[in-house]
């Protein structure tokens, strides 16, 4: 063969290649691929500001578990390794001060402990032998101890004097006596009374040693002073502390006498104190005692003896979280939400703001949820986990104030890379209730054909005191690549616009007023041009289960609705929900014996007269958020008006149904299912 020849026969060849890899389209995300998915988390910094440890979380399909392991990763992206991976779970790392140790737990020998791992050997200790799981681990700045808080049980009480059992009799169960409020939790059910305490362990071993007392719950986080001699935390220590969800103040605590001093005393919540490092400020967050669903949480900054008070956020309308000293003390590090967008912001001790990062997100791969943390070490180095819409979160890591950090890590190229994934647009309009402008976002089909026309599925948001973003969702991208356009907004009442437009929905959740929001964004897309009107869907979960199920009483636009974990019922849900003590204070004018009408006016149960879209409705069997006999009444009351329905239940389930992978799998697969069923433009195979 001549030269030329050759050279012809290889650009042929290439030409058919290219030819042929164009006409096969990247694969779509599916369900399959929900097990491969993985996120970084909660990000450590070291003390010196070169290595970041963080919680690697990767799904696994032979436990149907998500685990947790321990990698790290230099600050410049180099190093990057497993530090403790294997088939257990691993979490909360901590440095000591002097970045020679790691404190950790795990539940490898059985039950939640401390281990500490030294970071030059590799070896690593288990240092407790606790009867509950321990939370808030705190290094002492000296490195002696480790702090952390732990629920200790009370006093069981009795009624009758129980008779005595007959030898090698087999008898029932014992009964339960409850004389306490709270009494259940979603996801632990009916639970003993009991209170939160402070404890500190020997960072070399030892007994761990109970430094609190008393019927009152001591909550981190914890902070030592920097003489490592005081823990600060917050408390509610009044006698009716448990009828007072939005009171606490912040106490410090000796420890070695267990001497209690009360540092605040302002009415409402002060929480999560943070000592500067020359020892002469407190920075903490505060929310006032008012009784309201919705308010700001603030930076404020005092003396160390707990004097000249004052809000360093008064000028930032939206609620700061997750606050970290500067080390030179002259500035308060946190983070806070605009407009769907996580950012890091940095407050001088004046007050002034300035933006140091935005983006964090990716911690949550179920649905698109604002998500994301940071962590400040070193010499101001920031890590920080972020996402995007193609993606789960990676680490990223910024100097100090240089605003352009660099993504370390890449934990979804092997997966994602390779899939053709459904494109997120944002869109903004106006509500028709009042003109309000409302942001949304819709996902298009992968296969996306501008020619054509697709269904549609509005997807609401639970809270509704929360918000999604443009953000990586494997429910949401299942649905398109099932070949529905996916229409999501913040609605009136979500956060991150703001306390005013949070505060929209003050006794009004739900309302024709979000429902206006919801459905004008629907018309919104419509106007697009790629939608077939004739095929519209409804779904959501907890309050977007609600708002679901308050929407078909309104409309009946929509062929069919999936409502998860909805309440139907307020007056019975508040009764028996472990939220009630606070939703009914908060979002409530009142008690329901006192207000009846006005919560039977926002129950979706009051509309059931008036539905005729078919429903599928879907909770767990353990839930006590959104208790499954909401669902049960719904289904009821939808079988008597004889509208299609059906209730599916997820055994052994909390409010987190979609906690499990293939849980999250067969919700979604369910809800495409069902929708399937009532849309117009498939053709049906004829029954057998």
């Amino acid at each position: 063969m001549t030269a030329l020849k050759q050279v012809i026969s290889t650009f042929v060849l290439c030409v058919l290649v290219f030819q042929i890899s164009a006409a096969t389209p990247k694969p779509m995300f599916t369900a399959e691929d929900v097990f491969n998915l993985e996120y970084a988390n909660d990000p450590r910094v070291s003390p010196d500001g070169k290595v970041i440890v963080y919680v690697r979380r990767t799904n696994d399909i032979m436990t149907d578990k998500t685990r947790s392991s321990l990698w790290q990763i230099n600050a410049d992206g180099t190093n990057h390794r497993p530090l403790i991976a294997n088939r257990n779970s691993y979490y909360s790392p901590r440095w000591s001060p002097d970045g020679s140790q790691l404190a950790y737990v795990s539940s490898e020998e059985g039950s939640a402990q401390i281990y500490v791992r030294w970071m030059d050997t590799g070896q690593s200790a288990l240092l407790t032998n606790l009867q509950k799981s321990p939370r808030s681990i705190s290094w002492s700045p000296d490195g002696h101890n480790i702090a952390f808080t732990m629920a200790v049980p009370a006093e069981k009480k009795t009624l009758a004097k129980a008779m005595k059992k007959p030898k090698g009799a087999d008898w029932a169960d014992p009964v339960h006596i409850i004389d306490t409020i709270p009494y259940q939790f979603d996801g632990r059910g009916i639970v003993e009374p009991e209170y939160g305490h402070i404890f500190i362990v020997p960072a070399e071993g030892g007994a761990a040693k109970q430094i609190t007392s008393g019927p009152y719950n001591h909550r981190g986080p914890l902070e030592w002073d920097q003489d490592s001699n005081q823990i600060f935390f917050s408390a509610n220590r009044h006698e009716n502390w448990a009828l007072e969800t939005r009171q606490s103040d912040i106490f410090s605590v000796s420890i070695k006498t267990g001497e209690l001093t009360q540092v605040t005393s302002t009415d409402g919540a002060e929480f999560n104190p943070r000592i500067s490092p020359d020892n002469k400020y407190i920075a903490f967050l505060t929310t006032s005692g008012k009784a309201l669903t919705y308010q700001n949480t603030q930076l404020s900054l005092m003396s160390r003896d707990g004097e000249n008070t004052r809000v360093l956020s008064a000028g930032l309308d939206s609620s700061v979280s997750n606050i970290n000293w500067a080390g030179n003390s002259k500035a308060v590090y946190g983070q806070f939400d605009e407009r769907a967008v996580r950012k890091i912001g940095k407050f001088s001790l004046k007050g002034d703001l300035k933006s140091v990062a935005s983006g964090l997100s990716g911690t949550t791969v179920g649905r698109p949820y604002l998500s994301g943390s940071y962590h400040l070490g070193g010499d101001d180095t920031i890590a920080l986990t972020s996402g995007g819409n193609n993606s789960p979160a990676d680490i990223v890591v910024i100097a100090k104030d240089k605003g352009n950090g660099s993504t370390v890590t890449n934990l979804n190229r092997d997966l994602l890379a390779d899939k053709q994934l459904a494109e997120i647009h944002e869109i903004t309009y106006k509500s028709s209730f009042d003109g309000e402008e409302i942001q949304g976002w819709y996902l298009l089909p992968p296969d996306f054909d501008e020619n054509k026309k697709y269904p549609l599925i509005l997807e609401i948001h639970g809270g509704p005191h929360l918000a999604y973003g443009p953000y990586f969702s494997a429910e949401l991208q299942l649905m398109a690549a099932a070949g529905y356009v996916v229409f999501y907004d913040n609605h009136r009442g979500s956060t991150s616009y703001g306390e005013r437009f949070a505060m929209l929905l003050q006794y009004k959740y739900s309302s024709p007023e979000d429902f206006a929001d919801h459905m004008s964004g629907v018309d919104a897309v419509i106007t697009r041009g790629f939608v077939d009107e004739k095929n519209l869907f409804i779904a959501g979960g907890s309050a977007g289960g609600i708002a679901t199920a308050y929407a078909i009483g309104l409309t009946n636009r929509f062929n069919a609705a999936a409502a998860a974990k909805p309440v139907v019922n307020w007056i019975s849900k508040t009764l028996t929900a472990d939220s009630s003590v606070g939703q009914i204070y908060r979002q409530f004018p009142g008690p329901p014996w006192e207000h009846f009408e006005h919560y039977w006016q926002r129950s979706p149960l009051s509309l059931v007269g008036n539905v005729t879209t078919p429903t599928l409705l879907i909770t767990g069997e353990e839930d006590r958020r959104t208790p499954i006999s909401e669902t049960e009444q719904f289904y009821q009351a939808l079988k008597l008006q004889k509208v299609d329905a059906a209730m599916i239940r997820f055994p052994d389930s909390p409010h987190g149904i979609a906690g499990r992978p293939s849980r999250l799998i067969a919700k979604t697969g369910n809800i495409l299912a069902w929708f399937e069923r009532y849309r117009t433009d498939l053709q049906k195979p004829e029954p057998e």
